[in-house]
C-alpha cells in the first residue's frame, strides 16, 4: 500500500471542520494526524464539540484539538491541510501554510478569486488544475472549493450547458441553516420566516459560476460570457440547498437529448478517486423532488453520500430551461469538495513529489 499523506484539519471542532475529520478519519490516501482549534476549541475534546447527526469517528472521538500555527503543522510533518476556517480568518493563516511548503485545499473564500489559484470542482473544470504548473519552487498548492451554492449549481448543469449554450442564468436559493456555521442563524429569526438575504452570497454566486465555467489559456482563466443573476434567502431546513434554475438557451436540443446528457455524464469515471460520486448528477422524474430531507445524502457510495447533485422538475420550453437543483451544502458544498479537490490533485501529481514550477 502507498504511504499515506500525512494531513491536519483546520477549525476541526466547527461544522464544516467537523465533516472533514468524518471524511478522512479513515481516507485511504491522505492519513488524519493533526486537529487544529482555535481560542475556544483548542484544549477541548472532539466529543465534547460534534454537531454531526451521526457520531463522531471511534479513532478521533476523544481526541483534543490542538492550538494551531502554520510552524507547528511544518514541525510535526504535515504535508496536506484542509482549510475549515471561517473566511477572513483563514486566509493569512493559508498563505503562510502554502509559503512553509504545504499543500492547502480550503474551503473559504479568501483566495477564490485569485488568479493563480484553482477555483474546483473537479467534474467540471479539472483543467484549472494547470494553474498551480507556475508556483515557484517550495511552495505549496492552494486550491479552494467554492461556495456551496455555486458548487452544486455548476455541477448540476455542466452536463447539459454544451448544448444549451446559455446566455443568461437566473438562480434562486433557499439555503440550509448550516450553511450559516454554528451557532448560526438566532432561532427566533428563521422559525415561521425565511430570510431573503445572506451577506455577500449572491455576488459569490454571480462571479464564482462565470470564472469555473470559464476556460483557461495562456496561464490564466478567462470568465465564461454568461449573465448570472441570483436570489438568495434563508430557510428552516438543516441540511441541503435548494436552488430554482432558470437558463436561457441559445440551442434547441430535445428534452431526451437533455436528460441523455445528465444520465451519461461522469466524467471521473475511470480517475479511482475515493470521494467521487458515479454519477455525479442523478435526475429525478417525480414532481416533488429534490427534497432536502429525501435527497441530501445522494451519493454512489458509503464514502460519497452527500456527494451528487440531484436535479429534478424538469421543464424544457425553448429557450428556457427550468428545473430544481439540491446538493448538501457541508459535504458537496464543504469538505466533502475539498476532500475530492485534493484526491484530484494526488492523481494528477500535484502533491507528495508533484509538479512544481511546471514540471514533475
Amino acid at each position: 500500500m502507498n504511504r499515506r499523506i500525512p494531513c491536519a484539519v483546520l477549525g476541526a471542532g466547527g461544522y464544516i471542520g467537523q465533516h472533514f475529520v468524518r471524511l478522512l478519519a479513515e481516507h485511504p490516501e491522505f492519513e488524519l494526524t493533526w486537529l487544529g482549534g482555535g481560542e475556544r476549541s483548542s484544549g477541548r475534546a472532539l466529543s465534547d464539540l460534534w454537531q454531526l447527526e451521526e457520531a463522531p469517528p471511534p479513532a478521533f472521538a476523544g481526541a483534543v484539538l490542538r492550538p494551531t500555527t502554520p510552524a507547528r503543522l511544518a514541525k510535526a510533518g504535515v504535508e496536506l491541510v484542509f482549510g475549515g476556517l471561517p473566511s477572513g480568518v483563514a486566509g493569512p493563516i493559508e498563505t503562510e501554510c502554502v509559503r512553509r511548503g504545504l499543500a492547502v485545499f480550503s474551503n473559504a473564500a479568501d483566495h477564490r478569486m485569485d488568479p493563480r489559484v484553482p477555483l474546483l470542482v473537479p467534474e467540471v473544470n479539472p483543467g484549472h488544475l494547470a494553474l498551480l504548473d507556475g508556483r515557484r519552487a517550495g511552495v505549496g498548492p492552494l486550491v479552494t472549493n467554492a461556495n456551496c451554492s455555486t458548487t452544486g449549481l455548476v455541477l448540476g448543469l455542466a452536463p447539459v450547458l454544451p448544448l444549451l449554450r446559455p446566455t443568461r442564468l437566473h438562480v434562486a436559493t433557499y439555503q440550509a441553516l448550516s450553511g450559516a456555521g454554528y451557532p448560526g442563524v438566532a432561532s427566533l429569526s428563521i422559525a415561521d420566516n425565511v430570510v431573503p438575504h445572506i451577506s455577500h452570497e449572491e455576488e459569490k454566486l454571480e462571479t464564482e459560476t462565470r470564472r469555473i465555467l470559464g476556460t483557461l489559456r495562456g496561464g490564466r482563466v478567462r470568465d465564461r460570457s454568461l449573465s448570472v443573476l441570483a436570489h438568495c434567502a434563508r430557510v428552516g431546513v438543516r441540511e441541503g440547498h435548494l436552488e430554482a434554475v432558470t437558463i436561457e438557451a441559445s440551442r434547441s436540443p430535445s428534452l431526451v437529448e437533455l436528460e441523455r446528457a445528465w444520465k451519461q455524464f461522469d466524467p471521473l469515471a475511470k480517475a479511482g478517486l475515493p470521494t467521487a460520486p458515479h454519477p455525479p448528477v442523478e435526475l429525478r422524474r417525480e414532481a416533488d423532488r429534490p427534497q432536502p430531507v429525501r435527497d441530501r445524502w445522494a451519493g454512489s457510495s458509503t464514502r460519497s453520500r452527500g456527494m451528487a447533485a440531484v436535479v429534478g422538475r424538469v421543464r424544457w420550453e425553448p429557450p428556457f430551461l427550468r428545473l430544481f437543483l439540491l446538493s448538501h451544502n457541508a459535504v458537496r458544498g464543504g469538505a466533502g469538495g475539498s476532500v475530492l479537490n485534493a484526491e484530484l490533485a494526488l492523481a494528477r501529481g500535484y502533491l507528495g513529489h508533484g509538479r512544481a514550477g511546471g514540471a514533475r
